[in-house]
């Protein structure tokens, strides 16, 4: 047997490489990243974090343990645009410089992205100075995103929560249940915007639905993680991204639209 000559192309002829951090209890947000990133835009790779089949304090504490050797699976010969962490709940309690810092210390990237940094942005890059939240945890994870967001400077009029803490279940609570919730949520005064947190609901087929019916921006986890993330690496989100927020972003294609830089 002999060896056939073959030759090497040149790497800056690849799509722009994202890498996503993804939950091992997650069951949607590679499916929603599918939708949201039309193929050939950019090149996707997903790595897989530890996580408790409950998230709770305590499993979010061990995933920051678990977080640089998510990263370092991502493939080490690839220079990526930006690396997304696909937890809001772990964002908020690792803390998003510290996501950034260990990500970035195990991973060859020019970016990191995270939900929640990427919700407070969206927030106002949408011009809203309030927001209300929908989020399927139990108090102790939901009760701090709250919170991140009036320390980031924008009143909260309202928050709704289903009171789980099984990954599983999350997964699987019904698009319809979500709607309701954020409708409940709308009714609050004050309510400029909706953010719908949680990496592992379904969202993108109630979003523009949403929009239309409460004339506020409606925003999720996946949807403002994309948006960070395409911004960040300067690729086009999908035409049928759903939101004001993505339709934003096409008529801005190409400017960064925040994640931690390196």
């Amino acid at each position: 047997m002999s060896d056939f000559p073959y030759r090497l192309s040149d790497p800056g002829t690849t799509p722009p490489r994202l890498g996503l951090i993804v939950l091992q209890v997650d069951e949607t947000i590679e499916q929603d990243f599918r939708r949201l990133f039309a193929p050939g835009d950019a090149a996707l790779h997903v790595s897989r974090i530890p996580s408790g089949a409950d998230l709770t304090p305590d499993t979010i504490a061990t995933m920051e343990t678990a977080l640089p050797r998510a990263a370092a699976l991502l493939p080490p010969s690839a220079a990526f645009d930006v690396v997304g962490y696909g937890c809001t709940s772990g964002t908020t309690l690792i803390g998003a410089d510290r996501v950034a810092a260990l990500i970035q210390g195990a991973a060859n990237t020019r970016a990191v992205a995270d939900p929640l940094s990427a919700a407070l942005g969206a927030v106002t890059a949408l011009g809203a100075g309030s927001v209300g939240i929908v989020s399927p945890y139990i108090n102790a994870v939901a009760g701090p995103i709250s919170r991140a967001f009036e320390r980031a400077g924008l009143a909260v009029p309202a928050t709704v929560s289903f009171g789980e803490r099984v990954e599983a279940r999350v997964a699987r609570i019904d698009p319809a249940s979500i709607h309701a919730a954020a409708v409940r949520v709308a009714q609050a005064p004050g309510v400029e915007a909706i953010f719908v947190s949680c990496t592992n609901l379904r969202t993108l087929d109630i979003i523009d639905d949403l929009e239309q019916r409460l004339g506020l921006p409606v925003l999720s986890s996946n949807q403002a993680l994309a948006w960070q993330m395409a911004g960040s690496a300067g690729v086009p989100l999908a035409p049928g991204a759903p939101g004001r927020l993505c339709r934003r972003h096409r008529g801005v294609a190409g400017r960064p639209a925040g994640g931690n830089r390196a």
